[in-house]
């Protein structure tokens, strides 16, 4: 009898560790989905959908036009959204989003983007979108800041907002112009094709770029890339500044983007291990060939430094290359990391420079990376590098 009695009362304070445990169907448990979210996803499918066919009245149809006539020049290969969060009191709602996207004959992977898209529900029940705007934390797409125009080239898409037409083409004529060259330095591993981006103005190029104005002015172009890209990651995009570009003459325009395409270019083989005085200096290097420019027209602040017998302890650090920094201390970084570049093409072949470029970017961290490389591919030393560039200021820049 005693055991009997003691495994009921086990088997009753089983059964109510269950029932605290376990709530009752339709009394709590999974929360059921809410179906204002699964509309919204719909919605916003639909709108997406209508974007791809070019079909206005049924973007239309779906909210606020607004970025309709942004968009429409833009050559789309996909366009979608996910919704991933959504708040909603009686008929207004906000949905967090993350867009993807990719552009026809560029981008072998979705860019994506995080947007805040506001709606609101009519008496018929239907929802509507107010907004679609960047989310808080994210930057805004260059149709965000007005009606993008498209201009193709034979290697280039340029896409602009508050450009002519004729401006957009002349981008295009450099890009088009950089692409072969670039090919013919660095070889023919890479896309060949770029994405030139053309904001209205200064403020326009740093709302792309997330970051202060101040950061840029005086910068002509900025390259947008994930350092060792693969070949499945969205392009990069050239972002110009327009303020600054249009003091430069036509052969700084061409450097430019040529200098800037050598950055698409060597995109997969630039890694945590790539120093910058070896990425800016090859692709000023690549951006000045056969321009028929000196070492003392292409590097004044060094030679002046050198003349005044201040010649660098050692080759350029990366904090040199703040865009932030001493101007004098900046140009003289870019100026000498071009003079190590052009150095290694001339002493040891343009070939040997761009394996030692690579060789540098495979070493998988920055120690050492190039002392590593000097040794394999140039047969030299660190201390020895130093001292022959060094000795190249002396004599190119006196």
């Amino acid at each position: 009898m005693a055991g009997r009695g003691h495994r009921g009362r086990s088997a009753a304070l089983w059964l109510l560790l269950v029932a605290l445990l376990v709530p009752p169907a339709g009394c709590g448990g999974r929360t059921a989905a809410d179906p204002a979210r699964a509309e919204v996803q719909r919605l916003l499918d639909r709108r997406a959908a209508a974007l791809l066919e070019h079909d206005g009245s049924a973007y239309g149809a779906t909210g606020t036009r607004t970025g309709y006539p942004n968009l429409d020049t833009v050559p789309l290969a996909s366009w979608s959204y996910r919704v991933t969060g959504l708040r909603h009191t009686g008929a207004d709602a906000t949905a967090e989003a993350r867009l993807s996207y990719r552009i026809r004959g560029y981008d072998s992977a979705p860019v994506t983007a995080d947007r805040t898209i506001t709606l609101s529900r009519t008496a018929d029940g239907k929802w509507y979108v107010d907004s679609d705007r960047p989310a808080r934390h994210a930057g805004p797409q260059l149709w965000d800041q007005g009606e993008v125009s498209a201009v193709t080239g034979a290697h280039s898409l340029v896409l602009g907002v508050g450009q002519s037409a004729g401006q957009l083409r002349g981008y295009a004529r450099l890009a088009d112009r950089a692409v072969p060259a670039v090919s013919g330095a660095w070889g023919t591993d890479w896309t060949r094709r770029l994405v030139v981006l053309v904001p209205r103005d200064l403020e326009g190029m740093a709302g792309l770029l997330g970051s202060p104005a101040s950061s840029y002015r005086g910068i002509a172009a900025v390259t947008t890339g994930e350092a060792g890209g693969t070949v499945k990651a969205p392009a990069d995009r050239i972002v110009i500044n327009p303020e600054a570009y249009a003091q430069l003459g036509d052969v700084g325009k061409q450097v430019v983007l040529s200098h800037e395409t050598t950055h698409v270019a060597t995109r997969p083989h630039t890694t945590p291990a790539t120093p910058l005085w070896l990425s800016e200096g090859y692709a000023d290097w690549i951006g000045y060939l056969g321009e028929g420019r000196t070492p003392t027209e292409v590097a004044p602040e060094l030679t002046r430094a050198v003349r005044a017998r201040r010649i660098p302890a050692g080759l350029p650090p990366d904090g040199d290359f703040a865009f932030t920094a001493d101007p004098t201390r900046l140009a003289q970084a870019y100026e000498g990391g071009w003079l190590a570049c052009r150095m290694i093409a001339e002493r040891w072949g343009e070939a040997r420079l761009g394996a030692f470029y690579r060789a540098v970017g495979a070493h998988g961290q920055r120690a050492g990376a190039v002392e590593d490389a000097l040794r394999q591919v140039l047969g030299t030393g660190a201390a020895d590098f130093t001292r022959q560039w060094q000795d190249h200021l002396r004599s190119q820049l006196s």
